[in-house]
């Protein structure tokens, strides 16, 4: 019995009746929300966002980054570690990796001796991709035909890469808070001989759905967030943007085709014209957001290739996530500590206001001058 003289089963009682009288509201009241693309769950609490932030604040961008320094392994003509020096690239420039975490010819651990200590084979390849010959510039500032020519090297290296490999992540890291230690733009390139957990997931749900439902999770997914609108962000002739329901970080975004996709190389010209113009916009929205080079970290998940590229794979939709930290301002994060490392995701604004905020941004980028901004705008 408590000190109130009231049992714990009569205080559940009453508290569930007293929340069942009031009315529930996502911005006010926390809950829990599924994923079901990676069958987990996250916390919703918005009305953390009330609370005054007393904790770390990031430093400030560099105001200033050098168009080209010879001494930037990645500019072109720079001398790279490996003592390799770099073509005088005008457009992208695709390389193995100087320092990769994954080797084609790395020696089998062999058999474990005991259930608890079990150890497999890991090999790869690891590259990196640069998408312009200028340091001074991000994706959102870029032209559309520029962005373009990036989507072509990551549809034509997944397909190289995953005529050998099952798993072909392309993914970037952008800005120092996600760990990128250079300002030139890049991404890299891993190819596994394995399935990554995360892509097991996806595996794993997209094909229970389709065999539940009868159709692909995330096309039906895409098609309710048209129908409900309060999730988008962009849409276009070939591609939807909008928060996830489950999304966690706090403007996390999916990029969807419309159509029935399973892999980058399928992507038809126009598609890829129309994903560079949607990229753009998304990508200025995100810097607008703050006023500042936004950070995240973004990468494409599309069906296993490899020696099962042939193998069923419908159940499977082409996807990118976008993972950004900043919360409150240009200088105040997220951090995923102490009950999101313990228990489970948790957020501090719903999707939906999220959405709302990234929806309303311009898709002109703040840092352009009027001349570029009314450019910007006509194209």
């Amino acid at each position: 019995m408590s000190r109130s003289g009231v049992g714990p089963e009569q205080h559940r009682q009453g508290s569930e009746a007293d929340a069942t009288a009031t009315p529930f509201q996502a911005r006010e009241h926390q809950h829990i929300r599924y994923n079901p693309l990676q069958d987990e769950w996250v916390l919703v609490s918005a009305h953390r966002m009330k609370r005054p932030w007393q904790g770390q604040v990031e430093p400030s961008l560099l105001k200033t980054v050098p168009r080209h320094d010879p001494h930037n392994p990645l500019c072109p003509g720079a001398t790279r570690a490996n003592g390799e020096v770099n073509p005088h690239y005008d457009s992208t420039f695709l390389f193995d990796n100087d320092f990769p975490a994954l080797q084609p010819d790395a020696p089998n651990p062999g058999p474990s001796d005991h259930p608890l200590f079990q150890a497999e084979a890991a090999r790869g390849v690891c590259k990196v991709l640069c998408f312009h010959p200028w340091s001074d510039v991000t994706l959102p500032l870029m032209s559309v035909p520029e962005i373009r020519a990036v989507v072509d090297v990551w549809a034509s290296v997944t397909e190289d890469l995953g005529g050998q490999y099952p798993w072909v992540q392309i993914f970037e890291n952008k800005g120092a808070m996600m760990g990128c230690s250079n300002p030139h733009p890049h991404c890299q390139v891993w190819a596994s001989s394995f399935l990554p957990d995360i892509a097991q997931r996806e595996e794993r749900c997209q094909r229970a759905y389709q065999s539940q439902h009868g159709e692909p999770l995330l096309m039906e997914y895409g098609r309710q967030e048209l129908l409900r609108k309060e999730r988008l962000v962009l849409t276009s002739e070939h591609w939807l943007v909008l928060v996830p329901f489950w999304a966690v970080w706090p403007f996390q975004t999916l990029l969807l085709p419309r159509r029935h996709v399973r892999r980058l190389p399928e992507l038809t010209p126009a598609e890829r014209d129309d994903l560079a113009f949607i990229m753009k916009k998304l990508l200025t929205k995100y810097d607008n957001l703050f006023e500042t080079s936004f950070p995240y970290t973004m990468g494409w998940h599309g069906a296993p290739m490899g020696s099962e590229a042939g193998a069923n794979w419908d159940h499977w939709q082409l996807h990118a996530h976008y993972y950004p930290p900043l919360l409150r301002s240009s200088t105040v994060r997220k951090f995923m500590v102490g009950y999101e490392m313990l228990a489970q995701a948790q957020r501090d604004l719903t999707p939906e206001q999220a959405a709302e905020r990234l929806r309303t941004l311009p898709e002109v980028h703040y840092s352009l001058g009027p001349k570029d901004r009314e450019t910007a705008a006509i194209s």
